[in-house]
C-alpha cells in the first residue's frame, strides 16, 4: 500500500467534476427529456455527432465508459453508438512535476532509487492513467502505470451523470431495460480503479494461459506496485494492426493466438477479458523476426462468472446445434432471461445464431464475409431490437454485458486481420469434456493461487 493516500473519494473533488461533467451532459439530458435527442429521424444524426463532442471534450472515465456503451449491441440507438465509438479515450499526460509527486505518493520519498531508469515521457496515456517505461536495479524493462489523481471521484461523478443519460433512454425507449447495463458499467469502471486487484487479475492469467507458447502474460512486480500504481514486465512487441497485411498463415496464428487467449480462460475458469480492444494486445516476433504470438498487455476489465454461467454458453451451442429448444431456453433461463416466450425466445436466437454462427459452420471461414469491423453485429442488433419494440420488453442481465461486447470486440479482431479459420473445431477443442463442475474446481483453485473471491452467485429466475 502507499505510504500516504491522497485519493480519497472527496467530496470537493466529486463537486467539481459534477459541475464540469453535469454542465454538458445535463444540456444533452435536458434535450433528450423534451424528446428532441432520441426525437425524429432527422435529428438524430446530428444530436448524436452533439453527444460526441460533449463527451469527447470531457476525457477521463466518462469517455471510457461511453466507449464501452458504444460496443455494447443495443445499449444505444445506433446513431450515437457509431459516434461514440470514434472517441479515443487519451488524456493529455500528467507532466514530469506531476509524476515525480504522484510516485512519491505512492512508493515513497526515496522512490526514484528503487530504478535503475524511468523515463519522463509517458510511453502511453489513457483515461485513467499512463504509462511510463522503466528499468528495474537488475536490469529487466519495466512498465509502470500511474493512475491520475481523484480517479475515484471523477468515476463516482461521471457514473452518476451516464445513470441519468440511461433512465431518459429507458423512458423513451423501453424495448430493451439498460439499468443492469448501468450497473455492470459501473462495477468494472470501479475494479478499474484497483490496481491491487488487477495485479491479481495478471497472475490469474499466468495461471490460465500457463504453456500457451503463443501468448505471453507479464509478471507483476509487486514490491514496486500500489493501489494507484502497477508495475509489469515491459513485452516488446509491435501493433496488431501492423500486421493485417502480412501472409494469410501469420495473420491466422495471430488470430488463432486471440481466439485461444479468450476461449481457454472462459471454458476452463469462467473469466473472460472484457475489453479486446486493439492496444491491450501487442505482437511478439520469433527469432527470424516472424509473429510468433500475442502479447496481453492490459488486465483492468476481466470479469469472473459463476461457472453455471459458462454451462449456460454452452448448453445455447449445442441447443442451436441439434436444435434443441428445450436446451435453448435452459440456456437462456440460465443466464437470468425472465419472460421468456416462444416469441422472445425467437428473437432472442436472432443474436445468439448471429454469435454462434461461425461456431456452428464446420469450414474454413472469415468470421463474417464482407462486413467491415466497425459495422460487426450492428445489423443484428438493430434487428433484435426492432422486434423487441413489439415482443419486449426485456431486462438484459448484468452478466450477459461483458460477454456480449467482447464477443464483438473478438470478433473485430479477427475482421481486422481478415482471419480463415475453421472456429467451429477451435471451438469444439476449446470445450472438449466441458463439465460445470470442472469449471469450478477450476476456478476456485485459479482464484484462490491468484488471491481472488469467488463471484457471487445470483439466484437462478
Amino acid at each position: 500500500m502507499s505510504p500516504t493516500d491522497p485519493e480519497k473519494n472527496r467530496f470537493s473533488a466529486r463537486a467539481r467534476r459534477y459541475a464540469r461533467v453535469g454542465t454538458s451532459v445535463g444540456g444533452i439530458a435536458a434535450r433528450m427529456a423534451g424528446g428532441r435527442l432520441l426525437g425524429g429521424r432527422g435529428t438524430r444524426a446530428d444530436n448524436a455527432l452533439a453527444l460526441a463532442a460533449a463527451l469527447g471534450g470531457l476525457k477521463g472515465p466518462i469517455m471510457k465508459a461511453a466507449q464501452l456503451i458504444a460496443t455494447i449491441p443495443d445499449a444505444l440507438p445506433p446513431e450515437y453508438a457509431n459516434e461514440l465509438i470514434k472517441l479515443q479515450s487519451q488524456a493529455p499526460p500528467m507532466g514530469w512535476a506531476f509524476v515525480k509527486r504522484r510516485m512519491q505518493a505512492e512508493l515513497g520519498p526515496e522512490w526514484r532509487s528503487r530504478f535503475a531508469e524511468f523515463d519522463h515521457e509517458p510511453a502511453a496515456a489513457a483515461s485513467l492513467g499512463q504509462v511510463h517505461r522503466a528499468r528495474s536495479l537488475s536490469g529487466a524493462a519495466l512498465a509502470c502505470k500511474l493512475q491520475y489523481p481523484d480517479m475515484q471521484s471523477a468515476v463516482e461523478a461521471d457514473l452518476k451523470q451516464l445513470r441519468l443519460l440511461f433512465a431518459i433512454r429507458r423512458r423513451f425507449d423501453p424495448a430493451i431495460d439498460t439499468s443492469e447495463i448501468a450497473v455492470e458499467i459501473a462495477a468494472r469502471l470501479r475494479e478499474e480503479l484497483d490496481y491491487e486487484r488487477e495485479a491479481k487479475h495478471v497472475q490469474l492469467y499466468r495461471i490460465m494461459l500457463e504453456g500457451e507458447h503463443l501468448i505471453r502474460v507479464p509478471r507483476v512486480w509487486r514490491d514496486l506496485s500500489t493501489r494507484r500504481l502497477l508495475t509489469l514486465d515491459w513485452l516488446d512487441g509491435s501493433k496488431l494492426l501492423a500486421h493485417r497485411n502480412d501472409p494469410l498463415a501469420q495473420r491466422n496464428l495471430l488470430a488463432t493466438a486471440m481466439f485461444t487467449a479468450w476461449w481457454r480462460p472462459f471454458s476452463r475458469y469462467a473469466v473472460i477479458h472484457g475489453d479486446p480492444h486493439l492496444g491491450n494486445y501487442s505482437v511478439f516476433t520469433d527469432g527470424k523476426g516472424e509473429p510468433a504470438g500475442i502479447n496481453l498487455l492490459d488486465y483492468g476489465c476481466i470479469r469472473i462468472f459463476p461457472p453455471r454461467f459458462a454451462g449456460g454458453v454452452v448448453d445455447l451451442y449445442h441447443g442451436l446445434l441439434r436444435g434443441d429448444d428445450d436446451l435453448v431456453v435452459h440456456a437462456y433461463e440460465t443466464w437470468g432471461f425472465k419472460r421468456l416466450n416462444r416469441e422472445l425466445i425467437e428473437t432472442l436466437n436472432i443474436w445468439a445464431r448471429f454469435i454462434y454462427g461461425p461456431l456452428l459452420d464446420d469450414r474454413v471461414r472469415t468470421i463474417a464475409d464482407g462486413v467491415k469491423p466497425s459495422d460487426y453485429g450492428r445489423k443484428e442488433a438493430y434487428r433484435v431490437h426492432q422486434a423487441l419494440k413489439t415482443k419486449g420488453p426485456v431486462t438484459v442481465p448484468r452478466e450477459f454485458v461483458f460477454m456480449d461486447r467482447a464477443a464483438i470486440g473478438l470478433g473485430a479482431v479477427f475482421l481486422h486481420l481478415a482471419a480463415e479459420l475453421n472456429f467451429h473445431r477451435l471451438f469444439n477443442a476449446a470445450i472438449e469434456d466441458f463439465s460445470v463442475a470442472e469449471v469450478s474446481r477450476r476456478q476456485n483453485e485459479a482464484l484462490a493461487a491468484a488471491g481472488l473471491a469467488a463471484p457471487a452467485q445470483r439466484q437462478a429466475p
